[in-house]
């Protein structure tokens, strides 16, 4: 969390989520934005997901952040000792050339997903149906952030989380790096009053917003 709030990805504040809810935390990965930064992410994701034991033959990033995020992660799987190649989408077909959707290695064997977050588990559901349509299986996601909080459907709150919706309705298994509960623990730590005086409004949307773990 100290990463994420000292590179300014994670701030506090009044933000508008994709579902009309007002956050008082909003994490922006777009904002890893030199090589430094990058590569200190690539890191974490590696780490975690070497740590978690899910097995996978390759990753597969979503356009468009997922394409950045899938090939430093590779890089840094390979530092560890773990080559594994990539390959990632583009929004629209190229009718020269190559061609296709598809851009990298072959997409075959488990393929996982990495992303920054899941919001509604639409890229998820896109990512599975490419990664079929080319003969492979999807076998799990990997994220930075796991915000678990409801879902909201048709502008109904769920009682579940996208994230619970990608483990029960689409049965992958879903790794992230950190989860709000981290931020609350994070929060409820600091010995910096200006970041501590965050932990109230982020209570309050985790208790009205919260999913059951």
């Amino acid at each position: 969390m100290a990463f994420a709030v000292d590179a300014g990805v994670l701030r506090f504040g009044e933000f508008k989520t994709k579902a009309g809810r007002m956050s008082p935390y909003f994490f922006n990965a777009g904002l890893f934005d030199d090589g430094a930064r990058l590569g200190r992410l690539a890191e974490f994701y590696a780490r975690r997901l070497i740590d978690s034991g899910l097995e996978f033959d390759m990753l597969f990033g979503p356009a468009y952040k997922g394409i950045t995020l899938a090939a430093a992660v590779a890089i840094e799987l390979a530092r560890l000792g773990r080559n594994v190649p990539y390959a990632y989408n583009r929004k629209e077909a190229k009718d020269h050339g190559e061609g296709g959707t598809l851009v990298g290695a072959p997409v075959k064997g488990r393929v996982l997903i990495i992303d920054d977050v899941i919001s509604a588990g639409t890229s998820v559901r896109e990512s599975i149906a490419m990664i079929k349509a080319a003969g492979a299986t999807p076998c799990g996601v990997t994220i930075a952030l796991d915000r678990q909080e409801k879902a909201s459907e048709n502008g109904v709150d769920a009682e579940h989380s996208a994230v619970q919706f990608v483990e029960r309705d689409l049965g992958l298994s879903v790794v992230a790096i950190a989860t709000l509960a981290d931020l609350l623990a994070y929060l409820r730590a600091q010995q910096d009053a200006r970041l501590a005086g965050n932990l109230p409004a982020v209570q309050a949307y985790r208790d009205r917003y919260g999913v059951q773990m």
